[in-house]
């Protein structure tokens, strides 16, 4: 595999409607410590509350790159925007809730610094994960990586955990297409199509209800078993990955 020195993380932040808790989760994640720079990439996507002045006001101690998209057009497309904007050597994923916690993000970046991994997914159900589930998500999210598996040949335990990073030469030449909640299986899709070496860390987790902003539905659910079916088993692969991808990741 290629060797890159790993200089920064970028870490992409989607936003929509995050006001009550959004200061207090910029001042963690703004001062939470990780073992390079980092900077933050904060997509607010078309929140109509006052995410947008909070976010503009907030004191930041790190660098900072505020992207503004006129409408919401969901988490899929905030992520999109967000990577190709971001300039860290590490780029990650970060939601605007404190379902995950920040200090995990130190331990999974990790394995890419060191040269052993190319891309890390944080499991919440990997053995050694201390997370907290609803029955119903749990089952859920456990049946959606079972398909997944089946259908991309990977050995996942969670593919649809919001913790995932990646070289940045290796997801700024993914394409991608999914906008609302599809990012998950349509990246796993195409990372497994490639040459790169995933590694799963567990995480900890502690979900949070529909009262507390959760926006996630059973629709989304059903959206993904398409988008597990339709990326791995029936999309056309031409040009789903960039002309700059290093060789030694393509098969």
């Amino acid at each position: 595999m290629p060797n890159a020195r790993a200089d920064k993380i970028s870490l992409i932040i989607p936003v929509f409607n995050e006001a009550p808790h959004l200061a207090r989760l910029l001042a963690a994640i703004d001062r939470v410590h990780l073992p390079l720079p980092r900077e933050l990439v904060i997509v607010n996507d078309g929140s109509a509350d006052e995410s947008s002045r909070i976010i503009r006001q907030f004191p930041f101690k790190n660098d900072v790159l505020i992207i503004d998209q006129p409408a919401n057009r969901g988490k899929g497309a905030a992520v999109a925007v967000g990577i190709a904007r971001a300039t860290g050597s590490i780029v990650g994923i970060q939601d605007a809730d404190f379902e995950y916690e920040f200090d995990d993000i130190a331990r999974l970046v990790e394995p890419i610094i060191a040269g052993r991994a190319d891309v890390v997914y944080g499991s919440r159900f990997k053995r050694g994960s201390p997370a907290a589930s609803r029955r119903i998500h749990y089952l859920a999210n456990r049946a959606l990586t079972l398909l997944s598996n089946l259908a991309s040949g990977l050995r996942l335990t969670d593919m649809e955990t919001c913790y995932k990073f990646f070289r940045a030469d290796v997801i700024k030449n993914i394409q991608l297409q999914s906008r609302r909640y599809g990012f998950e299986p349509e990246v796993t899709a195409k990372i497994a199509r490639l040459n790169v070496r995933l590694v799963e860390l567990p995480v900890s987790y502690s979900p949070r209800g529909h009262g507390e902003g959760k926006k996630i539905t059973w629709r989304d659910g059903v959206a993904a078993i398409w988008h597990i079916l339709y990326f791995n088993l029936l999309a056309h692969r031409t040009d789903w990955f960039g002309k700059d991808l290093p060789p030694a990741f393509r098969r």
